[in-house]
């Protein structure tokens, strides 16, 4: 097998990741003074070292993000059945998951009545942007509502809202299926309005916004969340029945047709 010749470009990728991983006086002597020195080869050797340390950092990283999200393990692109979600949403979704909407700290809004495949969508959304390497927290939305009304009553809601601050994308699953008291309302336009221009939020609702009042109690409350939330938005509506109903009508139908053979 052929050895390979050292490249310019490989002394490119040493100093980069070495200043990657704050060495900046290595990125800057290392490969000018081995090249010098006239250890070329070696650089060959340090490289393929150095990409198998790059490869290993960004897998524990990944794991870390990925236990850190509290993600459902299971809910990813690949156990999807395709069939079971509109074409269109389906790859808008994909698309999504490039990341470019988190760079620009958009919001993604999932609609769609129950069993319809939104919170799948969703975390698989999540999951491809913990492998490329963004923070993601995954929570029901009645559950980040209760934490943030209890650390309000501690005095520490702005601690708490430091603490969510660290996620480059929360995932608020099920908005709305709750019904929530003024209280609980005050606190989740908190977390919208402490989020809006500098995070991104994802978030699954069988409520279309024409009911939201029944989230947020007040015209001027539900106007105020709903236009931070769509102003830089990808707006995605599944428009099709239950898969769960689906499933249970063609059961019952197998039943009775049995029946109707005895």
């Amino acid at each position: 097998m052929t050895a390979l010749a050292y490249t310019p470009a490989m002394g490119e990728r040493i100093t980069a990741l070495l200043g990657e991983w704050k060495l900046p006086t290595a990125a800057a002597e290392l490969v000018c003074r081995m090249a010098k020195g006239g250890h070329a080869e070696a650089l060959v050797v340090l490289t393929e070292v150095l990409e198998l340390e790059a490869a290993a950092r960004k897998e524990r990283r990944t794991d870390r993000l990925r236990r850190a999200s509290k993600l459902p393990p299971g809910k990813t692109f690949d156990t999807l059945d395709p069939a079971r979600v509109p074409r269109t949403a389906l790859l808008r979704v994909q698309e999504l998951a490039r990341g470019d909407f988190v760079e620009r700290a958009g919001n993604v809004l999932l609609f769609g009545v129950p069993g319809v495949g939104k919170s799948h969508l969703a975390c698989a959304l999540g999951h491809a942007l913990v492998d490329a390497g963004r923070s993601v927290l995954f929570t029901p939305t009645y559950q980040v509502v209760q934490t943030l009304l209890a650390a309000r009553r501690d005095l520490s809601l702005p601690r708490a809202l430091r603490a969510l601050d660290v996620f480059d994308a929360i995932i608020l699953d099920d908005l709305g299926y709750v019904q929530q008291t003024a209280e609980e309302a005050e606190v989740l336009f908190t977390l919208m309005a402490e989020r809006y221009e500098r995070r991104s939020l994802i978030i699954t609702s069988n409520l279309v916004f024409s009911e939201w009042d029944r989230i947020f109690k007040t015209p001027m409350a539900t106007a105020a969340a709903i236009d931070r939330l769509v102003h830089h938005a990808a707006i995605i509506e599944i428009a099709r029945k239950s898969v769960r109903a689906e499933e249970a009508m063609r059961r019952n139908e197998g039943n009775k047709a049995e029946e109707d053979d005895e």
